[in-house]
């Protein structure tokens, strides 16, 4: 069928009239081009053989678009590189068709999703109970997979209507729901790569030999659409890049993201567990929880200085409270929920819904606005189990969760206030972090007047913030723009940890009003803002980022006391006192087994920032205080505060 409908394809092209277009590059030059023949590649070509070779993909008056499909009319045209976001996706998703075509015709299963991921990409299967994937299959698919890159095959693309694609993959029952339940359009797209034929938007790469080097790197067992309920699948992960260089360096990153795991140190430090017996919930040690209070209590302090209330919501709720919020549609199954006296009951999500029944559970009025309601309550997901990922992705957690209620005049105000808060936060983490500004969506709630008003606020606000923004078109929630913020760590990947959205419609779901200057009764516009997001998650990327290797304000181990004899034994417990009593977390090794320089190293592979050695001698020279500490710094971990 592919044959037939891709022969009339390409005699519809030929029946195309061609016309001069002018095609306008990102620097205003103008490239004479012939519609339906001219292609983005053709441009690259003509103005190097190099840039030609380098690009990935083409953008086409701001859309993704192959760089063999011909233009159609006057445009802009922009080439990306695997540099760019846009190209390292539609490079991986090119790598995962590759990697589809290598699982079939090893395992001969029904392919389901091939998605780029960050960092990567993925292809399920369904296999049957009696088929699985193991590691000692891996370098069997890589072999299929780089004879596919030698046959350097091409990526045709192809439209077809939902009834031709119905019949085409009628032998795979998984693309027929996908095609009957996704497909909202008289027609979409397939391409083709050697005998492989899938259901795709696309756009790909030019052939299969532009992925230079691959490998396939985990493999895990998944249900169809993330359903527990439905069936298994098999999925395989990998990564490709355009160059030998780059797969080096991957592994080089990837040896040292092994190393700061914040699941190995977490263990090694004694600092939080997980059990099988409350999946997803993280237990914290004492050291960890020291971490954890630490954090909280930061964000408490700039709370108090930055005019926020700190509230305490209840954790069950009818759901019938996010009936009216909205929330239940979207977030029913991944709630805990359960029936308490014929009701229904769940524990809460998250914290705006409660907000809202603080707000509106007396009149307010104008003066008490802007109204700032900080909550670390706890939150419950039922995340599915194979999901969980150490405090990146769990079922219980916290977050430096609050909410503004303010009028539309204020905004610009507390947005500015918002980003302030930002900067201090993760100034004094040391990340670097990218902002953007996400608008209306092509589905929203509301009227095209206020939400062109509220972007415009958001847009002075970032531009008197002063810090580099870009504009992210049509990616905005269906309720409000929002700031979406990236943060950068040690080893420069990137983390969303902190959010500022505004939020137009819980107001008109919770009937939110206020009494205004002219005694009228107003509506409140809220902003939801959250820096450090979950903490658990936040913790997850602190033990990472600096390798287990705490600072000192947030250390749990900032001080070791060690006697050079148990003679000394009551002074080291005398000067552990001293500075417990100023709030240093401070411990002392007493082992009499072991010799000085054991606990010395000990403590240096402990990562304690100051190891305080005492001793006869030193006591003599301080008379004053009738002893002497001697701070030993043999490594940076040591040294740093």
């Amino acid at each position: 069928m592919f044959d037939k409908l891709y022969l009339e394809y390409e005699e519809y092209l030929t029946t195309r009239e061609r016309k001069p277009i002018k095609i306008t590059l990102p620097d205003g030059t103008v490239k004479e081009g012939e519609s339906w023949e001219t292609t983005p590649y053709t441009i690259a070509n003509g103005i190097s053989s190099g840039l030609a070779n380098d690009s990935v993909v083409s953008k086409v008056d701001g859309a993704l678009w192959d760089l063999d499909r011909p233009l159609e009319k006057d445009c802009s045209l922009q080439l990306l590189n695997f540099n760019s976001k846009e190209g390292k996706e539609v490079f991986w998703h090119s790598t995962a068709h590759i990697l589809g075509e290598a699982m079939e015709r090893r395992y001969g299963g029904c392919l389901c999703y091939g998605p780029p991921i960050d960092g990567g990409f993925y292809y399920d299967m369904a296999m049957g109970e009696e088929q699985s994937v193991c590691e000692a299959d891996y370098a069997g698919v890589e072999t299929i997979m780089k004879g596919i890159v030698k046959e350097k095959q091409t990526f045709q693309r192809l439209v077809m209507t939902k009834e031709d694609l119905l019949e085409m993959f009628k032998y795979n029952e998984y693309k027929v729901r996908i095609i009957k339940n996704k497909v909202q359009t008289p027609t979409t797209t397939v391409y083709r790569c050697g005998p492989l034929i899938d259901l795709c938007r696309g756009p790909h790469v030019r052939n299969t030999g532009k992925i230079k080097t691959l490998k396939v790197t985990k493999n895990s067992s998944t249900y169809w659409e993330g359903n527990c309920e439905a069936e298994s699948l098999q999925r395989i992960y990998g990564v490709s890049f355009p160059d030998n260089k780059l797969m080096k360096e991957w592994k080089i990153f990837q040896e040292e993201a092994a190393k700061r795991d914040h699941r190995k140190i977490g263990l090694q430090q004694e600092l939080f567990f997980f059990h099988e017996q409350s999946a997803g919930s993280c237990f914290w040690l004492p050291k960890g929880t020291i971490i954890f209070n630490t954090l909280q209590k930061w964000i408490q302090s700039e709370y108090h200085k930055r005019g926020f209330q700190e509230v305490i919501t209840p954790n069950m709720y009818n759901t019938k409270l996010w009936e009216t919020s909205g929330h239940l549609p979207h977030y029913a199954e991944n709630m805990f929920s359960f029936d308490v006296e014929k009701e229904k009951y769940a524990l809460k999500p998250m914290n705006c819904p409660g907000h809202c029944l603080l707000f509106a559970h007396r009149p307010r009025s104008w003066r008490e606005l802007p109204l700032r309601f900080a909550d670390f309550g706890v939150l419950h997901r039922n995340e599915l189990s194979g999901a969980l990922s150490g405090l990146t992705r769990v079922r219980r957690f916290q977050q430096d969760d609050a909410h503004i209620f303010c009028t539309t005049e204020q905004i610009v105000d507390e947005i500015r206030g918002c980003l302030d808060f930002l900067r201090a936060v993760y100034g004094a983490l040391g990340f670097d972090y990218e902002l953007e500004l996400s608008t209306r969506p092509a589905k929203f709630l509301g009227e095209v007047e206020v939400w062109d008003d509220a972007e415009s606020r958001l847009k002075q606000a970032l531009d008197e913030f002063g810090a580099p923004w870009e504009l992210n078109p049509g990616d905005g929630a269906f309720y409000g723009p929002k700031i979406d913020i990236t943060i950068r760590d040690a080893l420069r990947r990137a983390h969303q940890c902190a959010t500022i959205q505004l939020d137009f419609q819980l107001p008109i779901r919770f009937g939110l009003q206020y009494n205004a200057h002219d005694g009228a009764e107003h509506r409140p516009v809220i902003i939801h803002r959250a820096v450090l997001g979950s903490l658990e998650r936040m913790m997850g990327i602190l033990t990472e980022n600096f390798a287990g290797k705490w600072p000192f304000w947030l250390s749990p181990r900032q001080v070791m006391v060690v006697p050079v004899m148990p003679m000394f034994n009551d002074y080291a417990m005398e000067i552990k006192e001293k500075l417990h009593n100023n709030n240093i977390v401070i411990d002392t090794d007493l082992d009499a087994g072991a010799t000085l320089n054991k606990k010395v190293r000990n403590a240096q592979l402990a990562q304690y920032n100051f190891i305080f050695v005492v001793g006869r001698r030193r006591r003599m020279e301080v008379p004053s205080t009738s002893g002497h500490v001697t701070t030993l710094s043999t490594a940076s971990s040591q040294s740093r505060i």
